[in-house]
């Protein structure tokens, strides 16, 4: 997870439109949600990224690929999450949490992230989350095929998060799998976006590109 996730921006901007970028983890999000923040620019676009807003599990924490379900609902604070998309609505600047994931703490630092013109909200389960979706204007689905998937989730779980092979294998098939069928693929019927393959892909951040910069 990169160490930004906001920028601050000295003026304030009029209104700010919030998308929503959603889908399986390992699906392409967070990839076209950093893209399309490269062409639109730091000072009209900002990535709030769901990760940061995941509860202490440090106490609860039992092993990799252990008990604790970090792609449960109730593993994240979508309370926190809407909380800061309505003050960013308003005009206000937030502290986003920062989770660290080697520890499965939430830091005591945070972020200040200021408002923009739009938000990128990111994150496997945003949709799902009624108070979240409450704020977005709008919202885009990768609905990627498990096995790509899986192997993105492990190359990304292996290198960046240092988990081991084992342990990224068991959780996925033990809670990332069945938590994607019962809480991620549903939340599909409320996005006014679905993205399925390369093509999709190419001509949904040409689209949105051309949309919020002429907005």
């Amino acid at each position: 997870m990169p160490e930004t996730v906001c920028t601050k921006q000295s003026k304030p901007m009029m209104r700010t439109y919030i998308i929503g970028v959603a889908g399986g983890s390992g699906s392409g999000k967070t990839y076209f949600a950093r893209e399309l923040q490269r062409i639109l620019g730091d000072k009209i676009c900002s990535i709030l990224y769901q990760d940061n807003y995941y509860i202490d599990q440090s106490h609860r924490f039992d092993g990799d690929g252990g008990s604790v379900n970090f792609d449960h609902p109730s593993s994240l604070d979508f309370d926190l999450l809407a909380k800061d998309l309505e003050s960013l609505k308003s005009g206000k600047s937030i502290e986003v949490p920062i989770y660290e994931f080697s520890t499965h703490k939430r830091l005591t630092k945070t972020i200040t992230c200021e408002p923009k013109k739009i938000i990128l909200v990111d994150g496997i389960l945003i949709l799902e989350s009624k108070v979240v979706r409450a704020q977005l204007d709008e919202a885009i689905f990768f609905d990627t095929p498990e096995e790509l998937r899986y192997q993105r989730r492990l190359d990304r779980d292996v290198n960046e998060r240092g988990r081991t092979p084992e342990g990224v294998k068991k959780q996925f098939d033990l809670q990332v799998r069945p938590m994607h069928n019962q809480f991620v693929q549903p939340s599909r019927d409320y996005a006014q976006t679905v993205v399925r393959d390369l093509r999709e892909y190419s001509e949904a951040l040409k689209l949105f590109s051309r949309k919020l910069l002429h907005e």
